[in-house]
């Protein structure tokens, strides 16, 4: 979780959750392959004037070949600062 954490920092969020739910699907393909389940709040000016598809791409694009090694699923919910 740290590298997540590290990598969104150029995304300069003002607000960041990230909650660890690999242990709710134990047993999951997913799981099995060694990706984590993760819950990810964000907050950032990176967000301004993009849609919610735009900001997930962002955000995928930003954590790169962890979100095909050591991330399986990734909820994300992200906001400008005037939304959150």
């Amino acid at each position: 979780m740290d590298e997540i954490r590290q990598r969104l920092t150029v995304l300069a969020p003002s607000s960041l959750e990230l909650i660890d739910d690999s242990h709710l699907h134990a047993g999951h393909a997913g799981a099995r392959s060694g990706g984590g389940h993760y819950r990810l709040s964000i907050v950032s000016e990176a967000f301004n004037g993009k849609n919610t598809v735009a900001r997930h791409r962002l955000v995928y694009d930003t954590l790169g070949d962890m979100m095909r090694r050591d991330i399986h699923a990734l909820a994300i919910q992200a906001k400008t600062p005037d939304e959150s």
